[in-house]
């Protein structure tokens, strides 16, 4: 029946697959990499369970929201995608989207986002705007800067402030902590992910991290991995967290291990697994922090 659903949609509207692939729907990695550390947040805010409304709220934006980041990406690299194996295939390249279609889409998934936000409080409403500011310009930072993950660390982190401001109506000090950990990860998973394309890169002047960091890029990979951790640590002492949340930690520390090793002979397909291993890691941190509140709280 679900297969009949599928055809039927797509006979009536063809195009459907190409915008669910602009918007990475077909490819939810991007997903959880902004859902965990949104998680993160929500449940160290509430001390346990946040409220299901804000739960609801955040993991539909974080839907959204990398969505919207995606077709804004790729609007913004319709002229460079072209020239990259990996990406020469994406709908607006092959013209089967047309930018100004991609403009209106990424405009009412923003809307959409918006809308959700408008159901939390102010506090977090205005807060919002800067998330919306960083998802914007990261796409374009790439031609001006080395250092687009740090754009979209700082733009992936921002859910952790309002994150916070939606389920207690304030920012706690220690959740800058955990910012400033989402940051540090997502600028040595998106180098990690860089490094698939850098050689093409090099060629078409798209600049990363992976090109500034040249052949000290594991070494600096392994770096931001132990300062994450260390950062996890400082707010695990600083919220006397206990044993599961450590074991999350240890968890995630071999799996940074793991991707060290897959990308020791900085092949793209391997350094592209190593992308992707950092689900688990967030998930392994996650189930680390669900597990602590869970059994403080249990009755």
């Amino acid at each position: 029946m679900f297969m009949k659903l599928s055809s039927q949609l797509q006979q009536s509207f063809p195009r459907l697959p190409a915008f669910l692939a602009l918007m990475r729907l077909n490819k939810p990695i991007g997903i959880y990499l902004l859902l965990w550390p949104t998680l993160w947040a929500l449940w160290i805010a509430a001390e346990g369970w946040p409220d299901w409304r804000v739960l609801i709220i955040f993991i539909c934006g974080v839907i959204l929201m990398r969505s919207a980041g995606c077709v804004i990406n790729d609007f913004a690299d319709r002229d460079f995608d072209g020239h990259v194996s990996r990406t020469k295939e994406r709908p607006l390249v092959t013209g089967i989207i047309k930018p100004r279609e991609a403009i209106i889409l990424f405009s009412l998934l923003c809307l959409l986002a918006f809308g959700l936000v408008l159901l939390t409080n102010p506090f977090t409403v205005y807060l919002s705007f800067g998330g919306l500011a960083l998802a914007s310009i990261y796409p374009f930072m790439k031609r001006h800067t080395y250092l687009p993950q740090v754009v979209l660390g700082a733009a992936f982190a921002w859910s952790i402030p309002m994150a916070f401001a939606a389920q207690t109506n304030a920012i706690a000090d220690h959740a800058w902590l955990i910012y400033i950990a989402t940051l540090l990860w997502t600028v040595a998973y998106d180098t990690e992910y860089a490094m698939t394309d850098r050689e093409e890169d090099i060629k078409i002047g798209v600049k990363s991290t992976a090109i500034l960091f040249g052949d000290a890029d594991k070494t600096i990979i392994g770096l931001l991995q132990v300062f994450t951790l260390m950062v996890f640590v400082m707010l695990g002492l600083k919220l006397e967290m206990t044993l599961y949340y450590y074991l999350g930690l240890v968890t995630a520390a071999g799996l940074f291990f793991y991707q060290q090793y897959l990308i020791s002979e900085r092949e793209p397909n391997s350094c592209f697994n190593a992308f992707l291993n950092n689900h688990w890691a967030g998930l392994a941190i996650f189930l680390g922090i669900f597990l602590h509140y869970y059994t403080i709280t249990a009755p």
